[in-house]
């Protein structure tokens, strides 16, 4: 699959994901939003696939926010259904994939960029990063979930301050606050997520995806999570990586998981 704007790679059962337009540092447009989009239901389509990680191209920026010029004079409905259809098409569905989505934040995740970062499952960072979410700033407030992503990770009074006065936190602030799992240098980034990556695929990918599934439920208005993870770990139990996992236990074997 050929796109302009990233690149996609798949080795060892690690997709990369990588927003390729380092001349904007990274911007999110409409065209890499749907690009994106793309790459990410190819991946979790794949078989082959078991994690996926998703970065940045360049040293400076993982994505240093939206692409202003493209929205700078719509109006009040076309702001609308740009939230709505973004929230769609990118944001809500890489949270919602069954393929865990490890984001490797190199350098600045501003804006739309730390809301694609807090739609992956879980954040590692590189020491020079710099998160933030800047809209208030030009008059508007964040529309790709970051309103309701950011409280989740790191508190309503931290989230708060951080829309209010539209400031960065460095990579160590973003550490303690809980909004990255690891801060390591840009160097040892992408190993650090491969690393992790590798530990995910010894287990099971099927009750992974439940899992995420699970999880995610708690934070889904009008939904019971706990009756979703009943549901789901339930279902785990006619799995063929559940009589696999149990056998290989009881046998005092590493378990061969075929992912179904």
């Amino acid at each position: 699959m050929n796109f302009e704007n990233i690149l996609s790679s798949t080795q060892n059962g690690i997709t990369t994901i990588t927003i390729n337009r380092p001349s904007k540092l990274n911007a999110l447009n409409k065209a890499t939003i749907f690009e994106l989009h793309e790459a990410f239901d190819a991946a979790n389509k794949d078989a082959d696939t078991k994690v996926i990680i998703v970065t940045g191209s360049g040293e400076k920026a993982f994505v240093a926010g939206a692409d202003i010029s493209e929205f700078a004079n719509f109006t009040v409905e076309n702001g609308g259904k740009l939230a709505a259809k973004g929230q769609e098409v990118l944001f809500d569905f890489v949270q919602n994939l069954s393929t865990p989505v490890i984001a490797a934040v190199n350098g600045f995740a501003l804006g739309g960029g730390l809301e694609l970062a807090m739609a992956a499952h879980f954040r590692v960072a590189s020491d020079n990063a710099k998160m933030g979410l800047p809209e208030v700033s030009l008059g508007v407030i964040p529309g790709y979930g970051g309103t309701q992503r950011l409280p989740q990770l790191v508190g309503k009074g931290r989230a708060m301050e951080m829309v209010m006065t539209a400031g960065m936190i460095d990579a160590a602030t973003a550490l303690s606050y809980g909004l990255v799992n690891h801060v390591v240098t840009q160097e040892e980034l992408i190993p650090l997520a491969e690393k992790i990556a590798s530990k995910i695929m010894r287990n099971s990918s099927v009750a992974i995806g439940k899992a995420i599934q699970a999880v995610n439920a708690n934070y889904t208005d009008g939904v019971n999570g706990f009756n979703i993870e009943i549901e789901q770990f339930g279902a785990c139990f006619g799995t063929e990586d559940f009589k696999e996992g149990t056998t290989a236990f009881l046998e005092k074997r590493k378990a061969a998981f075929p992912g179904k």
